[in-house]
């Protein structure tokens, strides 16, 4: 317990899956707690089930003037910014052919520009404080593609890019702020579950092999609190030499050879 005494971390997407885990836990473990999301009332569900050590602040991740009101938010409620993990993204499925220029743009908009404003104006925030943390939530599909999810694959590589730019001019500048990015494979959530169900009516190709093979499915998905504990990590002084790092969760998902 206490492996995050002391510190104030801004989780976005923290209404609900990965980065609901993530304000749960870093607030168990000493933290204060900014949740933001475009979910007003799931988020503040959450924020209140936490306690005092957290808050709700509605965020649109892609806007500039949002990114501005929540640190402002942050450093009035809790005194600084110590923490931020960047976790709010859309997924969307569609390959090179089927991707419209209208799409592309709307997911790079959010899960590259919103990392990227993130990232400029959390660093601001953190450069005077002890110690920064900056957590980006990339994927898999950064490192390795997948053709059926090309705009999102790409924005998730421009997340890794970032996430190694920002760490060379931390230590370039020697700021004590590191920034490393987490690259899951699969994780157990509504958002990919239901993703290609809510656009056919029909369950994924994956999910329903996995249905037939219940191993597949504990191989491949990791669950929302595995992410947790590796942010927890990341948060703490624990990994305080560890930035611009790739730090893949897929269970060995590159090394399968069958």
């Amino acid at each position: 317990m206490g492996r995050v005494n002391g510190k104030v971390a801004i989780i976005t997407g923290a209404a609900s899956g990965v980065g609901k885990e993530d304000a749960i836990l870093l607030a168990r473990e000493g933290a204060k707690v900014v949740l933001t999301d475009v979910n007003e009332e799931a988020g503040r569900e959450v924020a209140r089930s936490i306690g005092d050590a957290a808050l709700f602040v509605k965020h649109d991740i892609a806007s500039e003037d949002d990114w501005r009101k929540v640190i402002a938010v942050t450093q009035e409620a809790f005194g600084g910014v110590d923490v931020l993990v960047n976790n709010a993204a859309i997924l969307a499925q569609a390959t090179i052919e089927d991707t419209s220029l209208e799409l592309w743009q709307k997911i790079q908009k959010i899960n590259s520009d919103g990392y990227f404003l993130g990232c400029k104006y959390g660093l601001e925030a953190m450069k005077q404080r002890p110690s920064g943390s900056i957590v980006n939530m990339s994927s898999m599909a950064g490192i390795g593609g997948v053709s059926s999810f090309c705009a999102y694959s790409a924005s998730k590589a421009a997340v890794a890019g970032l996430t190694r730019s920002v760490a060379a001019h931390c230590r370039a500048k020697l700021y004590k702020v590191r920034c490393n990015s987490i690259h899951p494979d699969g994780i157990a959530t509504p958002m990919v579950f239901n993703l290609h169900k809510s656009q056919t009516g029909a369950p994924t190709s994956q999910a329903h092999v996995r249905e037939k093979d219940p191993k597949q499915l504990q191989a491949r998905f990791c669950q929302p609190q595995d992410i947790a504990n590796l942010v927890l990590f990341l948060a703490s002084d624990e990994s305080r030499f560890i930035n611009g790092a790739e730090m893949r969760i897929d269970n060995g998902y590159l090394m399968w050879a069958d």
